[in-house]
């Protein structure tokens, strides 16, 4: 595949809020992958969490698969992803980039109460003021995502990554991908 190098198991990764799930539903849309939404398995309507070991369960699972596109990887089943992955997409931008639009994207959210992972709704309250809103998952979590990102890009052994420090490159690359995968019109 172009723009993938022949990879059919990809991780898209960054920091809340970069973009993953949206960028790896594109990616999914333009290969025809098989596109996994990560918080969908790890989270049951009402925000209650998965177990621990369900979640490992259902990420076994679909790592288990020949093809798929996934937008997350988290630290507690990070070892059943890895060896499966061929591709890391990361999105590196700058902080004050993705926390404006996490903030952007959870009052959107708060407001017209757009259902997610599962049918759960996102709330001023739950996204900015609680002790594990996704507005301190951002800040608790930025520093050791970007520090994986720089191991796997450095790292001869992992997967190859796709290093994007802005939206523009990745749009770009995005746009690459979706028009190799278009067949070439009919010349008559």
């Amino acid at each position: 595949m172009v723009g993938l190098g022949g990879a059919r198991r990809v991780l898209v990764y960054g920091v809340t809020g970069s973009g993953k799930s949206t960028l790896a539903q594109q990616i999914g849309a333009a290969t025809e992958l098989t596109y996994v939404a990560m918080d969908d398995l790890t989270w049951e309507p009402g925000w209650v969490a998965v177990p621990p070991e369900e979640q490992r369960r259902r990420v076994e699972a679909i790592c288990a698969q020949s093809a798929w596109v996934i937008d997350a990887a988290y630290g507690a089943w990070l070892d059943v992803v890895l060896p499966r992955v061929e591709l890391v997409v990361a999105l590196d931008y700058p902080r004050w980039f993705s926390l404006q639009r996490l903030v952007r994207r959870s009052v959107a959210r708060a407001i017209d109460k757009r259902p997610i992972c599962n049918g759960n709704h996102e709330s001023l309250r739950t996204a900015f003021l609680q002790r594990d809103s996704i507005l301190w998952w951002h800040f608790s979590s930025f520093r050791r995502k970007r520090a994986r990102v720089d191991a796997w890009a450095t790292n001869l052994d992992a997967p190859t990554v796709l290093r994007f420090r802005t939206a523009r490159a990745t749009g770009a690359w995005l746009a690459r991908l979706q028009e190799a995968q278009d067949p070439p019109p009919v010349r008559g």
